[in-house]
């Protein structure tokens, strides 16, 4: 599973990188405590929270799902990120996983 359930979706555990020359989801990574993380690159800068709403922009797109749903609530100053995508988390796990399928990542 990707992430972990919270009350109202799910948690995604995410590594951004910004101002990277492209916007795109890498796939999944190991972090240094040997956790996966979800690899995403936005060309927003890390300044005023634009990176941060980049990621969201770009997360919520590419799972199919309204900008709303889709909320960094974790490591706001950090690369690594909590983002909560609200809805049924077994719904999004397999959006999830579809996306990373899809992209062979």
């Amino acid at each position: 599973m990707i992430g972990r359930a919270a009350p109202d979706g799910l948690i995604v555990p995410v590594r951004l990188t910004p101002k990277a020359s492209r916007d795109a989801i890498e796939g999944l990574r190991e972090d240094a405590s040997g956790g996966r993380v979800l690899a995403v690159k936005v060309t927003a800068v890390p300044e005023k929270g634009k990176a941060n709403a980049a990621l969201e922009k770009l997360l919520a797109k590419a799972l199919g799902v309204a900008g709303g749903r889709v909320e960094v609530t974790g490591g706001l100053t950090s690369r690594n990120k909590d983002v909560l995508v609200r809805g049924d988390p077994a719904e999004i796990t397999a959006a999830l996983e579809k996306l990373i399928g899809e992209q062979g990542v």
